[in-house]
C-alpha cells in the first residue's frame, strides 16, 4: 500500500469490516469439511511452490529495507527467505493437511443414570487473531493451522515482513479459492499502521475471539496489556540447560551447541547454561570451548572466568535476558536443586532442559520446573510444533490456560457438550 493510500485509510472502518468478514467466514469453516479445508491447504501448497520466484522477489525488498535499517544479523536471518524455505513453509502446509481434523471429535462421554448421555465435542474457537513481526512463513503456518481447525484469522504482520507476507497470503487464497471456501477465512490487514494492532486488540466489536502474538518482548507487552479478549502467548522465551553431574560430556557438548547455534534467533534457543560444580572443572572448558569455535559470546560467573578465558563477567541482567543472538550466560550450581531453583527464579515458563543420566535427578527436575516445556537429553530447539508432530505452530503459549506449549490444531480449538436424552425431567 503506497504512502498515501495509508494515509487516507481509515484504519477502524477498515478493520472492523475485516472483523466481520472473518465472523461471516467462520461460520461457514465450522462446518466446512475436512476434505474441503484439506483441498484448500495442499492448493495453497501448490500456489507457493508456483510463486516462489515473486515470494522470493518480494522478500528481497522485505531484507534490503530491513539491512538498511540496521536490522541484526538474527532479526534478518528471521526475515530472510530462500528456496529451501519457500519449500518448507508449502510442505508445512501438506503436514497440517495430513493431521487428524480435531472439529467434531468427542473427548469424552459421560453416561447418567437418568439415561441422559453428554458428550464433549471439539469445536473451533471462531474467529483468532494473529499479530506477528518479521517471520514471513508465519503467514503461512497461522493461516493454515486456523483453517484446519476451523477457525477464521486476520492476520497482522509487521511492516518489516509486509511484501514477502502479502505474497505467501495470496496463494493462501487461491488454495481457499480452489477448495470453494471463503477467502476471507484467512485476512491479512492491509497496512502497516500500528492504529491496526490497537483496533484488533479490541476485538473488532466482538467479532475476534482470541488473539496470539508472535513477536518481540514489547509486542506481546503490549498485547498483554491491552487485549480485552483472551490471549495466548509468551513475553520471552529465556530457555535454560542444566548439565547434571552424571551427564555424558560428549552428548551435552552436541545438545548445547545445537541449543544455541543453530538458530540464535528463536524463541526455544537455549540462553542460559547451568553446570553442575561437581563436574565444572572439565565441562565448563570443554562446553565453553565448543560454543566458542562456533561463535558464541561466553558471560560468566566468577568460575567460570577462572576455567574460561575467554568468558566476560556476567551481570544480574544476564540470568534475565533472551538474547535471540549468539550469546549464552553460564553458571556454576551446587546440585540439580540449585539449578531448579535458579530456573524457578529467573525462567520465562517456556522451555528447560536436564542433561543427565541419573534417574532421581530428572525426576525432580521434572517435577519441580514449571515451564510449558521440560525436556531431558535433548535440544531445546526441539520446542517447535513441527517437532511435536503438530505439523506446525502458531506459536508457544507458556500460561496456564488450555492452549500451553506448541499451540496446534487442537489448542486452536474449544468444546461444546451434546447432551442426548429420551424425554427426561428434572425433577
Amino acid at each position: 500500500m503506497s504512502a498515501m493510500a495509508e494515509q487516507s485509510l481509515d484504519v477502524t472502518s477498515v478493520m472492523n469490516a475485516l472483523g466481520s468478514r472473518a465472523k461471516s467466514a467462520a461460520q461457514i469453516l465450522s462446518t466446512a469439511t475436512t476434505e474441503q479445508k484439506n483441498l484448500a491447504l495442499t492448493a495453497a501448497a501448490d500456489a507457493l511452490i508456483a510463486a516462489a520466484t515473486e515470494i522470493l522477489a518480494a522478500n528481497v525488498k522485505d531484507v534490503e529495507a530491513g539491512r538498511a535499517k540496521g536490522m541484526t544479523a538474527a532479526f534478518v536471518d528471521r526475515l530472510t527467505l530462500d528456496t529451501s524455505r519457500v519449500e518448507a513453509i508449502a510442505q508445512g502446509l501438506r503436514d497440517i493437511a495430513d493431521l487428524d481434523d480435531p472439529v467434531g471429535v468427542v473427548i469424552a462421554t459421560i453416561d447418567r443414570p437418568n439415561g441422559l448421555k453428554i458428550e464433549r465435542v471439539r469445536t473451533p474457537l471462531g474467529v483468532i487473531g494473529v499479530i506477528f513481526e518479521s517471520r514471513p512463513n508465519v503467514t503461512a503456518d497461522a493461516g493454515a493451522l486456523c483453517l484446519k481447525s476451523g477457525n477464521a484469522v486476520i492476520l497482522r504482520g509487521g511492516s518489516d515482513s509486509y511484501h514477502s507476507s502479502n505474497a505467501i497470503h495470496a496463494a493462501l487464497q487461491a488454495g481457499l479459492k480452489k477448495a470453494d471456501l471463503p477467502v476471507d477465512a484467512i485476512q491479512l490487514v492491509p497496512t502497516t499502521d500500528r492504529a491496526a494492532v490497537g483496533e484488533l486488540l479490541k476485538g473488532l466489536q466482538g467479532s475476534v475471539d482470541v488473539i496470539v502474538p508472535r513477536g518481540g518482548k514489547s509486542l506481546v507487552a503490549r498485547v498483554q496489556d491491552e487485549a480485552r479478549v483472551p490471549v495466548f502467548s509468551h513475553l520471552e522465551g529465556i530457555c535454560h540447560i542444566y548439565v547434571d553431574e552424571s551427564a555424558d560430556l560428549e552428548m551435552a557438548e552436541k545438545i548445547v551447541v545445537n541449543a544455541k547455534m543453530r538458530r540464535t534467533g528463536i524463541c526455544g534457543a537455549a540462553e542460559t547454561l547451568l553446570i553442575a560444580e561437581n563436574i565444572a572443572e572439565k565441562a565448563v572448558p570443554a562446553l565453553c570451548n565448543a560454543l566458542h569455535a562456533k561463535g558464541c559470546e561466553i558471560r560468566g560467573d566468577d568460575e567460570v572466568q577462572r576455567l574460561f578465558a575467554g568468558a566476560t563477567p556476567a551481570t544480574n541482567d544476564d540470568w534475565t535476558t533472551e538474547y535471540l543472538d549468539a550469546i549464552i550466560s553460564v553458571k556454576i550450581v551446587p546440585d540439580v536443586h540449585a539449578a531448579i531453583q535458579h530456573v524457578q527464579a529467573h525462567s520465562s515458563g517456556h522451555t528447560e532442559c536436564i542433561i543427565a543420566d541419573d534417574a532421581n535427578a530428572v525426576a525432580a527436575f521434572f517435577a519441580q520446573v514449571d515451564s510449558a516445556i521440560v525436556m531431558h537429553n535433548a535440544s531445546t530447539q526441539f520446542a517447535d510444533g513441527g517437532e511435536f508432530g503438530m505439523g506446525a505452530e502458531i506459536g508457544i503459549a507458556t500460561g496456564k490456560m488450555h492452549a500451553r506449549g506448541p499451540v496446534g490444531v487442537e489448542q486452536l480449538t474449544s468444546f461444546k457438550y451434546l447432551v442426548h436424552g429420551t424425554g427426561q425431567t428434572r425433577p
